[in-house]
């Protein structure tokens, strides 16, 4: 099942049960996922669908941060964006986290180490990564990278 259809099926799920707030989020992304696929003149891959859910849930992060920065913690809103983007992650598909890639890495960090720069030994990782079949985000692979090229 693609992630344009597990979106349309949990919007399904939500109208069903009468949850409006969650109705409305997943309305809201089958709409980009619709506009996107409208400008491209096809359907859009899963890989943009992801990536319109983690700016959603980058965003509401930041939003709730800015609030709780100016001491608006307890606003409503803080409350329903942090729902937001629990649902959203739920979405997801999973990937691994700092520890779980530095392990999957293990096996290739000598040619990382002696990459030319940074850039060139996460594009090694990345490639390696890819080969296995992990799923993983870029700036967690490339926070591992520096990791490894930094001396101890």
């Amino acid at each position: 099942m693609s992630l344009k259809e597990k979106v349309r099926e949990r919007f399904e799920e939500a109208r069903r049960a009468g949850n409006r707030e969650e109705k409305n989020l997943l309305s809201v992304i089958l709409g980009d996922v619709a506009t996107a696929e409208a400008r491209a003149g096809k359907d859009v891959a899963d890989a943009d669908v992801e990536k319109l859910l983690r700016k959603l849930v980058e965003s509401n992060t930041e939003t709730v941060n800015q609030l709780k920065a100016h001491q608006r913690g307890d606003d409503p809103q803080v409350a329903v964006l942090e729902r937001e983007s629990a649902l959203l992650k739920e979405l997801l598909p999973q990937t691994l986290d700092a520890a779980a890639i530095a392990a999957a890495l293990e096996a290739v960090r000598a040619e990382i180490v002696a990459a030319k720069n940074d850039g060139q030994a996460t594009g090694l990782a990345m490639k390696h990564m890819k080969g296995l079949a992990l799923n993983a985000q870029g700036q967690d692979v490339s926070a591992v990278v520096r990791s490894f090229r930094t001396p101890q």
